[in-house]
């Protein structure tokens, strides 16, 4: 495993060097929208936006914390509160999302031993409505692979089936695991692979489900969601971050979240368009353009009528600055993979 890990670091950094992985981005639009300032924070490795609380995000420590989900204010990065899920020893805690229900969903999906564990958890429990340092009870779901043992680092919940989904992220490549259609926490929920995705360290549905997106440490791959399965449509633009582990939608659709581990790591904002757009946001953006086609139709009609005018979209270029965060992230991800790997050594002879 450790001989895996410097091999596909050093892969990277050599495509990062001939410029082969590097989206562009100068023109992107990409900016951060917030640093997360709690120094507890260190590893966060998912990212999920409240529908309950305008602006606040909920995120979580990789492993070496305890069983601790953080809700931090994007309009500071402060956290607004610290959520103790009682009675859980959180082993490797990679992601989160919020399900149709209200619920949050976390995964202790990762085995970066891959595939020691023969089984993995997802704990769920409401949103707070009240923000605030709480402990909370949570119901605990135990979780196999039809094939064995996973590592993976991606859970995602459609946020209109309810139905949760697993990407792992193997030697041998990523596969997207769906898991049956109602969870049952009495017994061992089996997920089947339904499709061969990339070497992912995180996921994200749209809010209205059409969209599904997957990202990894140098890029992201955005998908059509159709009849349970995902249909490609291509790769988005990612900030070269030190180790990107999270992705989340913003509430309204139009925008995705970009965050990483380490202190004080900065979450990134990249807008979508296009295709990438969820099929709701498309067809309001479609109709706003036809009602203001038809207004500037009406106003030229009418004597006097001024011109319409381009509205200023505030994007400003991030090309410097990624490529500046780029030279370091691959070199990061070595010592940090190289370091998570010895503390998974430890652990495993400590059991």
């Amino acid at each position: 495993m450790r001989a895996y890990l410097l091999t596909a670091a050093a892969c990277a950094a050599v495509a990062l060097a001939c410029g082969t992985a590097v989206p562009a981005v100068a023109d992107s639009g990409l900016s951060v929208a917030f640093s997360l300032s709690d120094p507890r924070i260190t590893e966060s490795s998912g990212l999920a936006a409240s529908r309950l609380h305008p602006g606040v995000y909920w995120t979580h420590n990789d492993s070496d914390d305890g069983p601790y989900v953080y809700a931090v204010d994007s309009a500071t990065g402060k956290t607004v509160a610290r959520v103790t899920m009682r009675g859980i020893h959180a082993r490797d805690v990679e992601a989160i999302s919020l399900g149709p229900d209200g619920d949050l969903y976390v995964g202790d999906i990762g085995d970066n031993l891959g595939g020691t564990w023969p089984e993995v958890w997802i704990y769920r429990f409401p949103e707070p409505k009240q923000l605030g340092d709480r402990t909370v009870d949570v119901t605990r779901y135990t979780v196999r692979y039809d094939a064995g043992p996973r590592n993976a680092e991606a859970l995602m919940v459609h946020p209109k089936t309810g139905r949760v989904y697993i990407a792992s992220k193997n030697q041998d490549g990523g596969a997207l695991y769906a898991g049956p259609a109602e969870l049952s926490a009495g017994g061992v929920n089996t997920f089947h692979r339904i499709a061969d995705v990339p070497w992912v360290t995180d996921g994200a549905f749209s809010p209205d489900g059409t969209r599904l997106v997957l990202r990894g440490y140098l890029g992201a791959t955005g998908y059509r969601w159709a009849d349970g399965a995902p249909h490609k449509i291509g790769s988005l633009d990612v900030p070269m971050q030190r180790q990107g582990e999270s992705v989340t939608f913003t509430t309204d659709g139009r925008n995705l979240m970009f965050g990483s581990e380490g202190k004080n790591s900065d979450v990134w904002r990249a807008p979508l368009s296009g295709d990438e757009l969820p099929d709701s946001v498309a067809a309001s953006a479609s109709a706003s353009a036809d009602d203001h086609k038809g207004a500037q139709t009406s106003s030229a009609a009418s004597p006097g009528a001024s011109p319409g005018t381009a509205k200023d979209t505030g994007t400003t270029s991030t090309g410097s600055r990624v490529v500046g965060i780029g030279v370091l992230a691959v070199i990061g991800a070595i010592g940090v993979g190289a370091r998570k790997l010895l503390r998974r050594n430890r652990e495993r002879h400590r059991d």
